[in-house]
Formats: C-alpha cells, structure tokens, sequence
C-alpha cells in the first residue's frame, strides 16, 4: 500500500511539472506583450505607434502560435484592436475582426480568463467599429458585453472605463459619470503601473467632458 501511494504521488508530481512549466510560460508571454503594449500606447510619440504596435502585434501572433491559451488570445485582441486604432481609416477593418476573432476564440476557451477581459474588448469593439454594411458594430451587444465583463469583474478599472465611455457616446451622463468614478477608484494592479497611469488620465479626460455636459 506504502508503494502504491509514493507511486501517485511521484505521478503527481511528474505531470503537476509541465502543468507549472506551462503557466509561467504563459504568465511569461503576457507581460511581455502588456509591458510593450503599454509602452506604446502611452509612451510612444503618436507617429511611431502604428508601426510598433505592427511589431507587437506580430510578436503577440507568435506567442500565441507558440502557445494558444485564452489569456495570450485576448492579448492579441487587445493589441490588434489598438493596432487598428493607431491605423485608422479603412484599412483598419480587417485588423478589427481579427481582433474580434482572437477574442472569440479566448471566450469559447475560458470565458472568466483575466477576470472577463474578452468581455471589455469584445464589448469595447461593438461600439466602437461602424455598423453594417461597413462592420459588425452593434450598441446593443456592445452593452451586453461590458455587462458581462462587470459582472466578472465590477470593480476594475477597464471595464468601468469602458462602458462610461459606451454611456458618454450614449449620451447618458450621469451613468457615465458614475462608472467613470468607479474606474477611477480601482485598485492598482502590480507590474502594471504605466497602464494604469495613462488609463486614469483616459479617466479624468472622459469625466471633464461628461462634467461639462452635465453643466
């Protein structure tokens, strides 16, 4: 029975170490691509961002070639969609669905990975992206998705961003007003301060014009 037992647990043991290897791999990968997203997007001159985050966006396309978990599939949703941001225009578009497409792909895995995220960037996107004929915007699924993200996740400061953001576009101030003071209180997240950073400045942005339409 003694020998059995040392048995599973040395069997234990040699399959908890992939497992183990595997999520620092991926925790690894991610703040890799949150490091330099956040970089570029907060730091980087204007018209240098789109050709890093076309770099980056390779990278993340990599990394998740390399190692297709939910969490890194979101971040090569996220990257694209402010891939497509820094681009504009038309040619945006394609970059915006597979953006979506990324995201998709992390919900149908793991739809509570990042504590919801495909949630806010799936959601981020409807209301963003022009309707048809021209791309899949939708207000209404939009709503449904940052919904979804706050229920995972009411608290942090991106979701509440986000759908403030919906709210101010929507033309409902006072919504807006309070999940804009929500974002703002949320707590820091560690290694992610340069993030942060430029996200509550986004914050207090938003809220001076909300302020002034509730004047």
């Amino acid at each position: 029975m003694r020998k059995m037992k040392t048995t599973a647990v040395l069997l234990a043991g040699l399959l908890a170490a992939p497992l183990m290897s595997w999520a620092a791999d991926v925790n690894e990968a991610l703040t890799r691509l949150q490091s330099r997203w956040a970089e570029v997007n907060y730091q980087l001159p204007e018209k240098q961002r789109e050709a890093a985050f076309a770099e980056l966006a390779a990278q993340a396309e990599t990394e998740v070639r390399n190692n297709p978990a939910p969490e890194l599939l979101i971040w090569r949703g996220i990257i694209l969609s402010t891939y497509a941001g820094a681009k504009g225009g038309l040619g945006a578009l394609d970059l915006v669905k597979a953006s979506k497409a990324s995201l998709e792909q992390a919900l149908a895995k793991n739809d509570q990975a990042l504590d919801g995220s495909a949630y806010t960037s799936l959601g981020a996107l409807y209301y963003q992206v022009p309707g048809w004929p021209v791309g899949f915007g939708d207000d209404d699924k939009a709503e449904a998705m940052l919904n979804k993200a706050l229920t995972l996740n009411p608290d942090g400061i991106d979701p509440n961003y986000f759908y403030g953001d919906f709210l101010y576009r929507q033309e409902r101030y006072a919504d807006a007003r309070a999940a804009l003071l929500k974002a703002q209180a949320a707590k820091p997240r560690p290694g992610r301060e340069v993030a942060d950073r430029g996200r509550q400045a986004e914050i207090q942005a938003l809220l001076d014009k909300v302020a002034a339409e509730l004047k």
